[in-house]
């Protein structure tokens, strides 16, 4: 039948109170698996792993990897009751289970009565403890099933979010296999880098060393001593954040701007890389953890280290991705994403004709708008112009306005407008869709993705300008990031299950922004990777193709494209 599991003191395996809640329709009862002798850890794994029950957890994650801590194997399980309170009010504060036991049951874990205890050893209050947090499982299960159903994302629940756990539960006990000598020589380069850029800075203040972390100071030397241009008014003065500095050298260059700049670069990435390097585990590998739970949109996010903070672009980032590599025993690692995914989905979602044609016809997208917004031929299209479309289509699905335009190509409003104007008149449908989809959301209260994943957006009503435009931009962008999250979703679980069934030793081991990272075994590239090519192409139906790219290489950044 139906069970509930909560592990209790699941931080490590040498907690004091170390034990296992189980609820059922018949009452709780707490087990202290740390008591448990290998004969009954044997017989509780059998059950656990068996899948003669129906196992709903919170976090099953971490319950999981707890459990295997101690040598319990569970089995895949049907529900998680984080997911699906996620789910349902993605913009909930906090998703542990005490937060959401008050918000969708009205009340406090302590005070449901746990019955029928069992008392296999643990102390009575960590035993009533274990069997109040499973049975607040178990009622929480019934209360969020009834809610998905009434929101209709019970298929959503089912059949993406709750099958996935199982992937990335495989996913981060594998982990991805590291260089730390590299990543050490990197530390220290970018630490080389931060000290000579704090000494240019003291260079052109006299000498004066200053504390380059201290707002306040910055402050004095920016805006008294250096009597530069003021930035935007903050309650301690003027901001002295990245994006503001960055906008006042572009106006007023300064050597000390500069230097403090390139100082604040290096520190951060030095932060990045050390983080990385203290989350490298005994076998060598980092052992991520990936969330389903934080972003609002329904995309992954990666934390303890968060991998999603390495720079992609830039050259610091490739050299960190060299430090990724392929572990002992596999041949090469295999990235994919897709091709210009928000783009695809827009012109899927608005039916724009032009654009839909572009794709199918396998145009280079950017030329082929900016021959149209400009006037000329494709091949005409210069890079200048390139760069202009590409930011404006992008921009396009997150509310970016002329103001905004302007300010990220460095240009007048008068001609980031008449640049929109020019997109517009050629993509009439693209217009329209923007403007419908935020009506609709303002209407019905939240946006849906192409699977169903929605998004209650309650300021689109809200009197307070601000967080009216806030909300605005976030129904713009919602269905299409949202169906691009769902997208490789449906691909991982796809491509897990293609890989299972071939019998092949290859394995996912990351999944950071829209792309995946699969370890190749040996002899195993070219199945591995028409299955990759497959998965991702076949994850959704869309009105254009699912263009996918694909590379390998002996670390993630030659195995990039």
């Amino acid at each position: 039948g139906d069970v509930a599991l909560e592990v209790a003191g699941r931080a490590g395996a040498d907690a004091d109170a170390w034990g296992l809640g189980v609820a059922a329709s018949s009452g709780a009862w707490g087990i202290d698996l740390t008591e448990l002798d290998a004969e009954d850890t044997a017989r509780l794994s059998v059950w656990l792993e068996g899948g003669a029950a129906r196992f709903v957890l919170h976090d099953a994650k971490a319950a999981a990897h707890a459990l295997a801590s101690r040598g319990i194997a569970l089995a895949e399980p049907a529900g998680d009751t984080q997911i699906g309170a996620f789910l349902t009010n993605p913009a909930g504060r906090s998703f542990d289970l005490e937060s959401v036991a008050e918000r969708v049951l009205g009340r406090s874990i302590g005070s449901g009565a746990a019955t029928g205890e069992l008392d296999l050893g643990l102390g009575e209050d960590s035993r009533v403890d274990a069997a109040r947090r499973a049975l607040a499982v178990r009622d929480l299960d019934a209360a969020i099933e009834h809610l998905l159903e009434e929101r209709r994302m019970s298929d959503l629940y089912t059949e993406m979010e709750v099958p996935l756990i199982a992937v990335l539960t495989r996913m981060e006990a594998t982990g991805v296999a590291v260089d730390r000598a590299r990543l050490e020589e990197l530390e220290a380069a970018a630490l080389g880098r931060a000290e000579d850029a704090a000494g240019r800075a003291y260079e052109s203040l006299d000498g004066d060393r200053v504390n380059l972390a201290s707002p306040k100071q910055l402050q004095e030397v920016l805006f008294d001593r250096l009597g530069l241009p003021k930035t935007r008014k903050i309650k301690t003065g003027y901001s002295t954040d990245a994006a503001s500095l960055t906008e006042l050298f572009a106006k007023q260059p300064h050597p000390f701007l500069e230097a403090l700049l390139a100082h604040r670069d290096a520190t951060k990435l030095a932060q990045i890389i050390r983080t990385l390097i203290d989350a490298i585990a005994d076998d060598g590998r980092i052992h991520t953890t990936f969330s389903q739970v934080v972003a609002s949109t329904g995309r992954l996010s990666s934390r303890d280290p968060n991998l999603q903070n390495i720079p992609i672009r830039t050259d610091e980032g490739h050299r960190i991705r060299e430090a990724f590599v392929v572990g002992e025993g596999f041949e090469t690692l295999l990235t994919a994403d897709y091709s210009q995914i928000e783009m695809r989905i827009m012109a899927h979602l608005s039916g724009d004709e032009a654009l839909i044609a572009a794709f199918r016809a396998g145009e280079d997208l950017h030329s082929y708008v900016g021959s149209r917004v400009f006037g000329v031929e494709p091949s005409e299209v210069t890079t200048a112009m390139r760069s202009k479309v590409k930011a404006m289509s992008y921009g396009l699905a997150y509310g970016l306005s002329p103001f905004g335009l302007s300010r990220q190509l460095s240009i007048d409003v008068t001609e980031a407008q008449e640049l929109m104007d020019g997109y517009f008149s050629r993509f009439g449908a693209v217009r329209r869709y923007l403007k419908e989809v935020v009506e609709e959301a303002r209407s019905t209260g939240y946006t849906e993705t192409m699977f169903g994943r929605r998004r209650y957006l309650p300021d689109l009503t809200s009197s307070n300008r601000q967080r009216r435009e806030i909300a605005e931009r976030a129904a713009l962008n919602a269905p299409i990031q949202g169906s691009a999250a769902d997208l490789i979703k449906r691909a991982m679980l796809d491509l897990e299950e293609r890989l299972r069934d071939a019998g092949l030793s290859s394995r996912q081991v990351l999944q950071i922004h829209d792309e995946v990272v699969v370890e190749v075994a040996t002899g195993e590239a070219a199945e591995v990777e028409t299955l990759v090519r497959t998965a991702m192409s076949e994850a959704g139906e869309l009105s254009v193709p699912l263009d996918v790219n694909v590379g390998t290489g002996p670390n993630w950044r030659v195995a990039g494209h």
